[in-house]
Parts: structure tokens; sequence; C-alpha cells
């Protein structure tokens, strides 16, 4: 077993960006060489700009290359949720946001020509409970009336055609999001990145930042200084202490994912037929799908605690016990990679983006990273270009940090997660 992202493992092999001279000075100094960060260069070069994007490992190896590699639509807090706290109309406004997200990710892949598996399988939100179908019969009118995304309601007879487990009570499909073979895309962006001109530095930090008289940046790095006019933090979950402003903002949940062995393309679709991209309901639920050489990844939040070896093979034992109870018929296959990695939680559960004291950002994307990193990337292209407009994040400043004297290191998650998994064993 392999304990290593299937996603980067079984992408291109990466070139080398590691070694290089940094140069003097540049428009934009990008941070992060994830998702977010790969979006940011490619867009902010395309408009002429020199950028520099500094990684302190590899493209990818922080959550770009460690999710579920869905690309789902649907915003993160759920709409009842958007409408309590911004009204219907700002509700809508964020709804539409997420969901041409995915058309990002689309237009991108076929701009570029990136070979990296994307199609609109559809997503099911499984019920896991009986009353939680009931609530998505409320949501799917919802959707239809006040957003105008249509989706459909299957009962539990119904989601027998879609899906071979008998421990669900229906589901929700939504036909158009996305699924993608995140490493491949991860790969052709920062190509892309490179052919619009920007220059990628990886295993060089940004280790700080100072602020000058005049405006722009220094950006002391493990391999130099360099002088930056602007500077997009593109970093989330992995942000480290030399941001601590924004690392106290987030919170940095545990993901973990285990992926089987080959089943082969027929015993494959008899699990899922329509290679849909399936989510439960639970609060401490899973995500599923096929892999596009047919393997079954089975994710979720299986253990609170950080990601390590150690960690990483409990929350293995534990995905693959809940996998076989959704699935009995896998009780027997081997599992062949096991990883774990992080996830920026902001303390609302909403993405935020925007500039303070000069540094621009985007972060926070719970659980909704691959598209919404790609098109708030885009965004903030457009915000350092003079168009602050073109934020659809605008307006939802951090809330204040509840837990006195939090610097990032988030020891209530334990506590946490036994209070949500007993929500979900009562609801």
């Amino acid at each position: 077993m392999k304990q290593i992202p299937y996603w980067m493992d079984t992408a291109p092999a990466l070139p080398d960006r590691s070694g290089k001279d940094l140069p003097d000075e540049a428009d934009v100094v990008v941070i992060g060489g994830g998702l977010t960060g790969l979006s940011t260069a490619y867009h902010t070069a395309r408009k002429g700009a020199r950028v520099v994007l500094v990684e302190k490992d590899k493209v990818g190896s922080g959550a770009s290359g460690r999710n579920g590699s869905m690309c789902t639509q649907g915003i993160t807090i759920g709409t009842a949720e958007a409408r309590k706290r911004y009204g219907q109309e700002r509700a809508r406004e964020l709804y539409d946001a997420f969901r041409d997200a995915v058309d990002v990710v689309e237009e991108i892949t076929r701009t570029e020509k990136i070979d990296c598996d994307f199609h609109r399988a559809g997503r099911l939100a499984v019920a896991a409970k009986p009353r939680h179908f009931d609530a998505m019969r409320a949501k799917q009118r919802d959707l239809a009336e006040n957003f105008g995304h249509e989706t459909q309601l299957l009962t539990r007879g119904e989601l027998k055609a879609e899906l071979s487990s008998d421990y669900y009570h229906g589901a929700l499909l939504d036909p158009d999001s996305a699924a993608l073979h995140v490493g491949k895309y991860v790969h052709g962006l920062a190509e892309a990145a490179e052919r619009a001109g920007a220059e990628i530095h990886e295993r060089n930090a940004a280790t700080r930042l100072t602020r000058l008289p005049g405006g722009g940046f220094l950006v002391e790095t493990l391999n130099g200084v360099i002088r930056a006019k602007q500077v997009m933090a593109a970093t989330d979950a992995y942000t480290d202490k030399s941001l601590p402003w924004f690392r106290k903002r987030l919170i940095n949940v545990g993901s973990f994912i285990i992926v089987t062995e080959p089943l082969g393309e027929a015993r494959a679709k008899e699990l899922i037929p329509n290679a849909r991209l399936v989510v439960d309901s639970k609060n401490i639920g899973h995500y599923v799908r096929l892999t596009p050489d047919h393997r079954l990844a089975f994710g979720g939040r299986a253990a609170f605690t950080p990601s390590n070896p150690a960690s990483d093979v409990k929350s293995g034992e534990i995905l693959k016990r809940d996998m076989t109870a959704s699935f009995p018929q896998l009780a027997g296959v081997r599992i062949d990679y096991l990883w774990g990695g992080r996830v920026g939680f902001s303390w609302d559960r909403i993405p935020h983006a925007g500039e303070v004291n000069g540094l621009y950002y985007s972060m926070g994307y719970c659980g909704h990273g691959v598209q919404m990193a790609t098109y708030m990337g885009r965004a903030v292209a457009e915000m350092m270009d003079g168009r602050p407009e073109a934020n659809p994040l605008r307006g939802l400043g951090f809330p204040k940090v509840p837990v006195p004297f939090y610097n990032g290191t988030a020891w209530f998650l334990p506590f946490g997660g036994a209070y949500y998994q007993a929500k979900d064993k009562l609801r």
C-alpha cells in the first residue's frame, strides 16, 4: 500500500522547478503552488504581468493534490444558511459563483488542452437517514425556485440504478457537477502558467514579507529576496507562521482517502453504473468516486488528528470499515493507496478573498477547493488589475476569531469531531 496521493502518483512526472535563480523584481509574486496560486499566476501572466510563483515544496503537494478530485456545484454553507446570512439576492450571487467555478475549470482544460479526464459526471448527494431524504425534498424545491438550479430527486428504489448499496435512503442528483484527475489538472495548469510567462520556483518557501514605504513588498525566500509590486497569498490550509494573520483565521481539518486495487470496468460499473460522484449527508460524512482506471476512492474526515504516517494508517482502517459498511461486496478488496491532508476551513465555513494591508489572498475553501481555487485565482488576477468587483466574495470579511489566543493549531478539533459524530447518531 502506497501512502501517497493516488492522483499525484498516476499523473505525468512533474519537472524539477527547484534551484533556479530568483529575479530581483516582479510585478506579482504568488506564494503557494496549489490551484489558487497556479490559477492566479496563469491569469495574471496572461495579462502581461511578470509573475513569479514560489512554492515551499512541489506544485500540488498540498491540498490541491490530496483531495477527492471532485469539481462540484453548491455553496459551502447551503442555500438556506446563505439566505439567512446574506439575503436572497446576495445568496443567489454567491451560489452562481460556485456554479460558474465549474465552468471556469472546464474552460481552462479546453483552452489549454489539459488532458485531465474532465467530464460532467454528476453528483449524488445521498441520504444517510430517512429524515435526510425529507430535507432533500425541500432543498430540491429551493434550488429550483430560488437559485435556478434543476436537480433530480431519487427515491431509495430509484437510487439502485445509480448506486449498488442498500445503505442510503435516496439521493439528490446534480447532473452538472464534474469529475477530473486532479493530478493531471495541476500538472497541466502549471505548464499553462509557464507558457503564459509565469516563473515557478519550487522548494523555495517565502519566509518573510516586508511592506515597502513607497508601495509593494520585499519577499524574502529561502533562495533569495525579490521585490514585488503586488503579492498574492495562496496558501490556504498550508499557511504557516510566516503569514500569522491568515493562519489564525483558518481551521485546518484533516481529510483522508483510500483507493482500492483496480476492480475492472465491469465490477466498477456494478458499483456506480454512471460513474457519479457520491457525497453523503452526514456531518462527518464520506465522498466516493471511481477513478479513471476503475478503482474506488473513498474519503472522509476519518480522524480529527494531524496527518502523519501513523495516524493515516488508523484513518485508513476506519475508512475501510466504513467503505465495507456501504459496499459489503468490497470486503476482501485490497487497498492500494492511503493518504491524508489538510482542508482549510474558515470560522464561518465560507471562502474569503480580498486584500488586507496591501496583500491579496484567497483561502478557506471548506472542501470546495478544486473549482473555487481555480475560479478565485482568476478573480484575484482581475482584482490586482484594478477590478475589485470581480471578487464574488467581496464584503465577506473574515469573522472575529472566537477562540482566545488561537494561533492556527486547532487543539479543539477532537472535541468538535465528537460533537458532530454524536449529532450524526441522533439525527
